[in-house]
């Protein structure tokens, strides 16, 4: 009978646990989701404006002329394209995070549904099992039912650290595939620089494209990530810059596209790149260690339960 209400318990509680978890991911993602339709307005806005700029360029006016016979035209129109084109490519970004954040909302109000009625179902138990101890009378089966409740809340513990480490890996593989896509652009632009002409240039945009396409998989994944520590963060020693974690594409979208054929901007975003996977690496060794503990911690239980269990 102990058992038996025992591992049901274990069992609720670990669903208890996730529905906590998920409620407090959907709270995160909706304040997410709001400042990600404010940066999307304030992007659309400022298409307009460098759209309306180029178009002025591009005007046959006396300012326009005149600007053709000091040989200045060329240049500025081109300044104002490049201006259009870094907000034409953030505001892409911003559109695809924000569908990223509404799907990973439809799938977290999908999981609650699936666990709506666990607290009851939990509570249940726990009065049914609360009624045995009481009618047993024995301080060994008052012992068994606090030691089976450290062994819920350990093997809940470990599965989020589990679940957190295997989204931070997630994140550690996008990075590690941008910094080569990166350090592929760098060796090319090296290239560039010396005259390799337009095939070299193609070469090193390709490694770019693909570095893009890296960055914006980690972001994603940074946010998963970030999602995963949030009841770690408050329940444990580990120290977390939660802003930190999803700010990181903010440095690679905001400046580097538009100016991809400066070497040194390719340079920094290297450094940044390889930054960001040495905190991701040292956040997934403390998780690991933390699982470790947890696992010592859970042998400890399950040895003093077996003692327990019989002397019953």
């Amino acid at each position: 009978m102990y058992e038996e209400l025992n591992e049901r318990l274990i069992k609720l509680k670990a669903e208890l646990r996730k529905k906590r978890k998920w409620e407090k991911q959907l709270t995160d993602y909706t304040l997410e989701l709001s400042e990600m339709e404010r940066i999307l307005t304030k992007l659309e806005k400022k298409q307009q404006e460098e759209q309306a700029d180029v178009e002025k360029l591009e005007g046959a006016s006396f300012a326009n002329l005149l600007a053709t016979i000091k040989g200045t035209k060329e240049e500025k129109l081109d300044k104002e394209k490049q201006e259009a084109a870094a907000v034409v490519i953030q505001l892409q970004e911003a559109k695809k995070t924000k569908a990223e954040i509404t799907a990973a909302m439809t799938d977290l109000e999908h999981n609650l549904h699936g666990v709506k009625q666990v607290e009851e179902k939990y509570h249940a138990v726990l009065s049914s099992k609360e009624k045995v101890i009481k009618e047993s009378s024995t301080p060994s089966a008052e012992k068994l039912y606090d030691l089976s409740e450290q062994e819920a809340d350990i093997r809940a513990n470990r599965t989020e650290l589990e679940e957190a480490i295997a989204a931070g890996t997630k994140v550690k593989q996008a990075l590690e595939k941008a910094l080569s896509s990166l350090e592929g652009a760098q060796n090319w632009g090296t290239l560039d620089m010396f005259g390799g002409g337009a095939i070299t240039g193609a070469v090193k945009h390709s490694h770019i494209d693909e570095a893009a396409s890296h960055i914006h998989v980690a972001q994603t994944r940074m946010r998963d990530f970030q999602k995963e520590l949030l009841d770690i963060e408050e329940e444990s020693s580990l120290e977390v810059d939660m802003s930190g974690l999803l700010k990181f594409a903010d440095f690679f979208f905001d400046g580097f596209i538009v100016d991809w054929m400066v070497q040194g901007n390719i340079s920094d975003s290297l450094n940044e790149t390889s930054n960001q996977l040495t905190k991701i690496n040292s956040l997934i060794d403390k998780l690991k260690k933390q699982v470790r503990q947890e696992e010592e911690n859970l042998s400890r239980v399950l040895a003093d339960k077996k003692r327990l269990v019989e002397t019953l």
